[in-house]
């Protein structure tokens, strides 16, 4: 089974425009609130014209994901600031590079589906948004829970925000951001395996994000306070050091990493039981 896009091959423009006029008012709202800087809502414009271009259940999977986490991140938001601000470096409105990292994998595979109309790129699209879900979920809610997190390599106690730091709460969370775009895929009619793809291809991508956090992100250290952070400058004001993980590759490098991974665990599973 496929699903109609929107217009045809023949007619590239219209079908484009139909998408920009949906993403772009969605994009300003975003910047309004707060919740988009404005290079984020520019490239939020561009993710959305590529999946409204794909099909209106591509544009609906988009926005069930950025409503979602919108709403998520704005739940508990003092005491999430309060427990971890000292830590993450992410905070306030997503920028461009925080869009793309979560987005661009899924804009591709809708590019895909338009040029090929084959179902593995619903696979690779659902499932990337769907590990991109399931860690945004696993991370707003895990921040609020009342346990303290453990690294997921060492079961150690770490601060909260801490990179591969894990919770029940978080495991929950994970699930649900992961069914959420698994089951919102079923809603819509995509084929069975592909929503079951992406539900599962989410949950593995999310686990290898905390994985990947655990071992290989980059560290730092505030030497005045003795204290691990991912932050250049500390909440103290000091400026802050490397102290370990690969310098390189920082919260957004891991998050498009569990896009992929996401992605490419759903393909797979897709491929096994299509």
């Amino acid at each position: 089974m496929t699903t109609p896009a929107i217009g045809s091959h023949a007619t590239l423009l219209p079908p484009l425009l139909i998408g920009f006029l949906i993403a772009a008012p969605i994009a300003l709202v975003a910047w309004c609130t707060r919740s988009l800087s404005r290079s984020g809502a520019i490239a939020a414009t561009i993710v959305g014209t590529i999946a409204v271009r794909a099909g209106y259940e591509w544009g609906i999977l988009l926005v069930a994901f950025f409503v979602s986490s919108t709403l998520l991140s704005r739940l508990g938001q003092a005491e999430k600031a309060r427990r971890s601000a000292a830590i993450l470096s992410n905070a306030g409105a997503r920028d461009a590079t925080q869009v793309m990292a979560n987005g661009a994998l899924f804009a591709l595979a809708a590019l895909g589906w338009v040029l090929s109309r084959r179902d593995a790129w619903m696979a690779v699209g659902a499932g990337a948004l769907a590990a991109a879900c399931a860690d945004t979920w696993s991370t707003e809610l895990g921040t609020l829970a009342r346990a303290a997190p453990r690294l997921i390599t060492s079961g150690r106690i770490v601060p909260v925000g801490t990179s591969g730091g894990v919770t029940a709460t978080g495991f929950a969370a994970t699930a649900g951001g992961a069914a959420l775009i698994g089951g919102g895929a079923w809603l819509l009619r995509w084929p069975a395996p592909v929503a079951i793809a992406a539900g599962m291809g989410g949950i593995v991508g999310a686990l290898a994000d905390s994985l990947i956090g655990a071992l290989w992100q980059a560290r730092r250290r505030c030497e005045r306070c003795d204290a691990l952070t991912e932050r250049t400058v500390h909440d103290c004001g000091t400026a802050t050091g490397a102290a370990g993980g690969l310098a390189w590759l920082d919260n957004d490098g891991v998050n498009a990493v569990c896009t992929a991974i996401g992605a490419l665990a759903a393909l797979a599973l897709w491929l096994a039981i299509a």
